[in-house]
């Protein structure tokens, strides 16, 4: 129940001619406190609900529980949610033995594009491909909960 993973700024679309498969999502927060985020996200095939704990001091790793959700469900909790709905479009893309999950924000967000790898290990080494950018990890301004508050749009 413990998430390690590090998050990437992106330099190119280079990554879409190499995914396997992409979604569409519709994130909001029941909570957005840093200590304990409650996120609620709608894809295509239904939901999850996720709870996430307060991240370590570099920001690679940090508690989370997720359950799936029905359609229906996600649809009656989405609502409640707090103001700030996060929209991207989520593309998975294989790389040397590793899957990023590459993400093109909408929106509020539009222009921000991030990658995310989750790892076994904190120091777990991985090959980057050429359009991974700047290391963000340990930058909360990138994590979701913030941005569907501080939209990357607004960012001077």
């Amino acid at each position: 129940m413990r998430e390690i993973e590090r998050k990437y700024l992106v330099n190119n679309l280079d990554f879409i001619s190499e995914a396997k498969t992409s979604y569409v999502i519709a994130q909001g927060y029941l909570n957005s406190d840093p200590r304990r985020t409650v996120r609620i996200r709608k894809t295509s095939e239904g939901g999850f609900i996720t709870v996430k704990g307060a991240s370590s001091d570099n920001g690679m790793s940090r508690f989370e529980w997720e359950k799936p959700l029905s359609s229906k469900e996600v649809d009656a909790l989405l609502p409640l949610c707090e103001e700030g709905t996060i929209f991207k479009d989520r593309y998975l893309v294989p790389f040397k033995g590793k899957v990023f999950e590459v993400d093109v924000f909408k929106g509020a967000n539009k222009g921000l594009i991030l990658a995310e790898i989750e790892l076994d290990d904190e120091e777990e080494f991985f090959e980057k491909p050429e359009w991974l950018g700047a290391e963000v990890t340990s930058d909360s301004r990138y994590y979701n909960s913030y941005l569907s508050k501080n939209p990357f749009g607004e960012w001077s």
